[in-house]
Order: C-alpha cells, then sequence, then structure tokens
C-alpha cells in the first residue's frame, strides 16, 4: 500500500503572527474573514478570505459611491448582486453585502451632501 504525504498547502507570503493576526503581502489582518480598510484608493474594504482551503484577498466596495444605503438601495443592490452574492466567501460581492449593505447592523454613513438623489426622499420643492 502506498501512502501520499498530504501535507497543507501554504499561501506565499502568508506569516500567523504571535498574537494571533496574519500577515499577508506586508498588510495586518485581524484574521481570515474579518473585514478592515482597503489599502486601494478605488475601494472602500478588504478581507482575507477563506472557505475549505483556499484563501483570496478581496477589495470591495467602490469608495467613488455615496453612502447611499437606504433600504430601497439595499433591496435594489441585493437583487442586483444576488448571483454573486450566492457564491460564497470568496466573491466581493458577498463582502460588500455583509459589510456595506448589511441593515441595520451595517455602514450607518449618510449620502454626501454632494449626492443630488438619494433613493427613497421625495425631492420635489
Amino acid at each position: 500500500m502506498i501512502r501520499i504525504s498530504r501535507k497543507k498547502k501554504t499561501l506565499p507570503g502568508l506569516v500567523k503572527l504571535p498574537n494571533g493576526k496574519i500577515e499577508y503581502r506586508g498588510i495586518r489582518f485581524d484574521g481570515f474573514n474579518k473585514p478592515r480598510k482597503s489599502t486601494r484608493k478605488s475601494k472602500k474594504g478588504m478581507v482575507l478570505a477563506k472557505d475549505g482551503d483556499q484563501i483570496k484577498l478581496i477589495h470591495f466596495g467602490d469608495s467613488s459611491m455615496g453612502h447611499n444605503y437606504s433600504p430601497e438601495a439595499r433591496r435594489s443592490f441585493k437583487a442586483r448582486h444576488a448571483h454573486n452574492i450566492a457564491r460564497g466567501k470568496l466573491s466581493a460581492a458577498y463582502w460588500a453585502d455583509k459589510v456595506l449593505w448589511a441593515g441595520p447592523g451595517g455602514s450607518k454613513k449618510n449620502p454626501p451632501k454632494s449626492q443630488k438623489h438619494v433613493k427613497g426622499k421625495n425631492n420635489s420643492m
């Protein structure tokens, strides 16, 4: 009988620190699946996502967009991205849904004053 060694694959550049945090490509994370502010100017957040044996660095949320997290906008986002959200932890839509569009526990930011139209509000004079 031949035994095959099944060593765990380690991701190059992934270092577990003594304080329990993880460093990946010079960026520190509190742990797997723990979102933080993105290092990319064009994105709002990032996460070192882990699903089973797969590990992936995901940036999510367009920083050039406003903060219209009204119930109407939330429903629209979830309907528009339902297929990608269903793909699971390794998709940016999943994390945007969980962190930015989560509802009462999600983002509490209001739309910027420069935003001309806010969904759900009557803008007539």
